[in-house]
């Protein structure tokens, strides 16, 4: 696509920021303005897809890849495709230490899947970064399997959030009380 082709940045930075979180909006723009699909914001240098994966919004995802996005390693662990995920890491081992948009690690979107084996996937081929970041994407969601792995493996369970919250408060907030329960064993605190 030529650059005349490109959307206007304005309305790219209405869909990527719809793709965080408004489906319907993103299905309305889309059908107005099917180049969005893979245009990025350059502000922020994101996509929708990369918006919908770091936001855990599986429904905005799998619209985007039905769309004709291009499915990425990101993508796919939010999603829980465990063996897509294996076979981008078959095809080039050092995506185990990729990052998405804003810098965000890979296993904070395997996290949002609940998905351990994906977890175990990137640590075995030199990944992980991340773990207390990704403690707050199991914890919101409410993949207990996922947290208790993260913490077995360093997380901070007193790590904040971007929104200056710990995973215990967020648990509380979202209702998890196993989730709770485990932080409370391991020191979290609200």
């Amino acid at each position: 696509m030529t650059a005349a082709q490109q959307p206007a940045q304005d309305l790219v930075e209405q869909f990527v920021l719809a793709a965080h979180g408004n489906p319907a909006r993103v299905r309305e723009l889309l059908a107005q303005e099917p180049a969005l699909l893979n245009a990025p914001w350059e502000r922020v240098d994101e996509t929708a897809l990369q918006a919908a994966s770091h936001m855990g919004r599986r429904d905005i995802a799998e619209h985007l890849l039905a769309a004709g996005a291009p499915l990425d390693i990101c993508a796919a662990a939010m999603l829980g495709l465990t063996d897509r995920v294996r076979e981008f890491l078959q095809r080039d081992p050092s995506l185990a230490r990729a990052t998405g948009a804003h810098g965000i690690p890979l296993l904070f979107h395997a996290a949002l899947s609940g998905e351990t084996e994906i977890a175990d996937l990137l640590v075995a081929r030199g990944g992980g970064a991340g773990v207390d970041a990704a403690l707050h994407g199991a914890v919101r969601p409410g993949h207990l399997a996922m947290t208790r792995w993260l913490l077995e493996r360093g997380a901070n369970s007193n790590a904040p959030n971007f929104e200056g919250k710990t995973p215990l408060r967020v648990a509380v907030e979202q209702g998890h009380d196993e989730i709770a329960a485990l932080l409370r064993e391991r020191g979290g605190t609200e």
